[in-house]
């Protein structure tokens, strides 16, 4: 027997050793000291270098070039002398100490390079893959100013921190300081702090600069363009708070003295005339599509490509400079304006003016927001009713004075309302109760959806309401959007994304920026060419627009205008804003006019018609010399017919003799309509279409006695259904019923519950009594005698009044048979017979009829055939039970019997019926 296999003892570790871990990392730590040391070596023998080659030097500066779409040179962009050289004890104590707590809180403990930012922007840099700004001191702000290039790399920063380094061995912390507040630029075209508080304030002391002005120009550097409070004021006033409290935090301000500063309100200051608004905006927009300062700009010999039209930049500037084209000045300030031009086809902005006084970056209105009014109507309520494909231009309307839940109740302009109109007419004349009305009935959630596919940006939450319809906005919409999402209406509902800059090249000619052209399809071409046709309306005779009008050229476009909403001003023509946003084929263009900030003593009084002059006397110069296009209808859309007129002098009344209401009115001049009748009961809500006819009167004698009816009536197009506005309305009051009547509907003496139910079975052949009541349409056969088919031609009649006998049921026809004439497709004549119950036989009478009879039948027996015809009048009587009756119909059947052709008579009579039937009072 084999021995068993000893296992193998597995070797133990090492234990843990102390010295070991101690040993790594001592290694580890000298490594790091050495290679600190290297890499400072470096850095302070590169940073003695550069500074000694370039001692009192600045980077060549180079002109940069502005082009416009056609490639011809528009303007240059250089530094001018707008720097003022201070010394530091010139410069408040306050104010340096801003700058250091918001750029460099540990400026004078560092020796040019603070490791511990430098350390968080390695992190930073790793975390987002990419060379970010942050850990620059202001000694490296200084530095990179001073020597080197824009770019954000590696090697730059390197480069940055040797000089640095370089300028702390060399220079005073305070003389560095002064370097830096006299070199940095503060957008606006000034450089310097002293040259920045004269651009920004009007100051020209620093020692007069209060704390939030102070704490506003340290906030400029980290980004002139958006930070400066000429360019936009509510973004500086937050970059402003951020420095108070980095100020407040390092015990420089107190709490107090803090959120004084915060709440201080700087007015918009004026500048020079030496450039203009588009240029303004193509610098900021290259600057955020490259990367490029806007002081690199100045100084890189760039070659910038816009897309400027110069001929309706020249244009539009003159129009803005034609006092006659705007309201008279203020006691204390002017009427302003913004207007975009866009070229729709590209999305290119062929011109730009952002006020009548041009600021050097200054308030530029093209793209600032304000409350559309009634310029926004397409977007919000008629564009996404169109695009549902429930809705058409020439929809009814209802324009009533309504209120909404939640209390909403918009007025008319002119507070007056019609009832209903087309939406050609709601959009020529701007009417506010039919806009919100159509939103209320296509729903908000469609109209958000619409406006988020255009990019316009509203609040989910509190844009969530009809009042939008109106233009009612939170944040309100820009002239350039508007010309933006306008344009999807002239471009076959193709919206193309706005742009200014179309290429950029550095000093040798290298591409460093090239537009890519955006679209997207936010409408379908019918609901684009649609909207178009409306849109013309308005610029038309009878529209709010017509002043609009270019003389050779289609126009499209829309007025609007807000209240407004100051308590003192009692004016009823007082208004905040006016608008008119419209294109040609050619071009699309917004203008907003009003005060910036509107108080007692300016305001607008008139009418948005002054905006629509502005795009006319702009539009006129700026395409002058191009040939006039039209507006393309696209494949398969087909043309747009106004629906008939509207109904006139409808009339009616209760006609006791016929028991019923009996309307009338003028036809319409135009052939092939038909008229439908609305009718609703007193405690109806709404109306209802209860029937079509072809002529122009009617009688209803479905009405029911003590009841009240409200009547009108619309005429229709035959062939494309398009119904016409609504008539007036008529009000009948139908009388109750008298004793005597209601006498008449009691059971009748010899005719029991079994006879009655007998003629419910009438229908089916089952014995009848042979008398003939209740309402009901007849269709004569064919030529051949048969019966009518689906389609056959028909000629329908109405049943009223019976004949008298029993009260016990309907007559049922038998089959009809025999043959026909052609020339009468729905006559014939054939026979009926029929099974009477228990009761009295009847014996009638009437003209052009002949006579027949039936015998009385017991218990089922078989009554007599008999041949007769249905006429427009005629009588029918006999004694039932001793009880006498009549009965007068516009079809009154002489015999159980009938032949030939049924008629409709447009003046029944029914009365005395012991069982009275109703006239169906119209032929569908």
């Amino acid at each position: 027997m084999a021995e068993p296999t000893k296992k193998k003892k597995k070797k133990k570790g090492k234990p843990f050793s102390i010295r070991k871990l101690v040993v790594v990392l001592f290694t580890l730590s000298a490594l790091m000291v050495f290679t600190f040391i290297v890499g400072y070596a470096v850095i302070y023998v590169n940073g003695q270098k550069i500074l000694r080659e370039n001692a009192n030097k600045f980077e060549m500066e180079e002109t940069s070039i502005i082009y416009d779409s056609s490639g011809a040179e528009f303007t240059k962009l250089y530094i001018t002398q707008n720097r003022q050289i201070v010394s530091l004890s010139e410069m408040p104590k306050r104010l340096q100490e801003a700058f250091i707590a918001t750029e460099d809180r540990r400026f004078y403990e560092h020796a040019g390079i603070d490791f511990w930012a430098i350390g968080r922007a390695i992190v930073k840099d790793i975390i987002h893959r990419s060379a970010l700004e942050g850990g620059s001191t202001i000694t490296q702000q200084l530095a990179k100013n001073l020597f080197t290039k824009s770019e954000k790399t590696f090697f730059r920063k390197a480069t940055e921190a040797s000089i640095a380094v370089a300028l702390e061995r060399e220079y005073t912390k305070e003389q560095i300081l002064e370097l830096y507040l006299n070199r940095i630029y503060f957008g606006n075209g000034a450089y310097g702090v002293r040259a920045a508080a004269e651009r920004h304030f009007g100051i020209t002391n620093l020692q007069d600069l209060s704390l939030a002005q102070m704490a506003t120009l340290a906030g400029i550097p980290k980004n002139p363009g958006a930070y400066s409070p000429t360019n936009d004021p509510e973004k500086s006033k937050g970059r402003r708070a951020v420095v108070l409290s980095l100020m407040r935090q390092q015990g420089i301000i107190s709490a107090e003295e803090e959120q004084q500063a915060k709440e201080v309100t700087f007015p918009v200051r004026k500048g020079s005339q030496e450039r203009n608004h588009f240029v303004d905006y193509v610098i900021e927009q290259t600057t955020e599509l490259t990367g490029i300062s806007e002081e690199q700009l100045y100084l890189g010999g760039y070659k910038i490509h816009t897309t400027l039209n110069a001929k309706a930049q020249d244009a539009a500037e003159e129009a803005f400079a034609k006092p006659e084209l705007f309201q008279k000045d203020g006691p204390s300030k002017k009427m302003e304006g913004g207007m975009v031009i866009l070229d729709h086809k590209t999305g290119g902005i062929a011109a730009m003016v952002g006020g009548r006084d041009y600021t050097a970056k200054g308030l530029n209105r093209a793209v600032i927001r304000q409350q559309p009014g009634s310029t926004f109507k397409p977007l919000a309520v008629y564009a996404p009713a169109l695009e549902s494909g429930n809705w058409n231009p020439y929809s009814m309307l209802t324009d009533e004075k309504l209120t909404y839940p939640g209390g909403y109740s918009p007025s008319n302009w002119d507070h007056t309302y019609r009832g209903q109109v087309t939406m050609v007419d709601a959009m020529k004349r701007s009417m506010n109760a039919p806009a919100v009305w159509l939103l209320n009935e296509i729903g908000v959630k469609r109209s958000l959806d619409y406006l988020a596919k255009t990019g316009i940006k509203v609040d989910s939450q509190k844009d969530r309401n009809l009042a939008i319809a109106l233009g009612g906005l939170t944040y309100g919409i820009s002239p350039l959007d508007m010309a933006k999402a306008y344009g999807a209406f002239a471009n076959n509902g193709v919206m193309m994304q706005p742009y200014a800059v179309q290429r950029v090249l550095d000093n040798e000619d290298r591409v460093i920026y090239e537009f890519e052209p955006s679209k997207k399809q936010v409408v379908s071409g019918k609901t684009a060419y649609y909207m178009t046709e409306l849109l013309k309306g308005v610029v038309e005779a009878g529209g709010t627009g017509t002043q609009a009008q270019i003389k050779g050229r289609n126009v499209a476009g829309k007025t609007g205008s807000t209240q407004l909403d100051l308590k003192n001003v009692k004016r009823s023509d007082a208004m905040r804003d006016i608008w008119f946003v419209g294109y040609t084929p050619e071009l699309t263009a917004a203008i907003w006019m009003g005060f910036d900030i509107p108080d007692e003593k300016h305001f607008i009084v008139g009418s948005s018609g002054a905006a629509a002059k502005v795009f006319s006397v702009v539009m006129t110069k700026a395409l002058a010399g191009t040939k006039a296009g039209d507006f393309t209808k696209p494949e398969g859309v087909q043309d747009l017919k106004a629906p008939p007129e509207a109904v006139t002098e409808l009339k009616g009344e209760y006609s006791e003799d016929q028991q019923a209401a009996v309307l009338s009115w003028t036809p319409v001049k135009e052939a092939n309509v038909v008229y439908r009748i609305y009718r609703k009961e007193k405690q109806e809500a709404e109306f209802k279409m209860i029937s079509t006819h072809p002529s122009n009167d009617v009688v209803d004698l479905s009405v029911a006695a003590g009841a009240e009816y409200e009547y009108y009536v619309t005429a229709v197009r035959a062939e494309n259904q398009l119904e016409g506005a609504k008539s007036n309305t008529v009000v009948i009051q139908i009388p109750a019923k008298k004793e005597s009547d209601l006498l008449d509907t009691l059971p009748l003496p010899g005719i029991g519950e079994d006879a009655e139910k007998q003629g419910e079975k009438s229908r089916e052949g089952k014995p009848n009594n042979g008398s003939d009541s209740g309402a009901g349409t007849k269709t004569g056969g064919d030529k051949k005698g048969n019966q009518p088919k689906e389609d056959d031609e028909k000629t329908e009649g109405d049943s009223a009044g019976s004949n008298s006998g029993s009260t016990g049921g309907t007559r049922s026809p038998g089959t009809p048979s025999g043959s026909g004439d052609e020339t009468k497709p729905n006559s014939g004549s054939g026979t009926e017979t029929g099974t009477g119950g228990s009761g009295t036989s009847g014996e009638g009478s009437g003209s052009d009829s002949t006579t027949g009879s039936g015998t009385t039948g017991t218990g089922g027996t078989s009554g007599t055939s008999g041949t007769g015809s249905d006429t427009t009048s005629g009588t029918n009587s006999g004694t039932p039970s001793g009880r006498t009756g009549s009965a007068e119909g516009a079809t009154a059947n002489s015999s159980p019997d009938k032949t030939g052709t049924t008629s409709r008579s447009t003046e029944p009579s029914n009365r005395g019926s012991a069982n009275m039937g109703v006239l169906e009072s119209v032929v569908q």
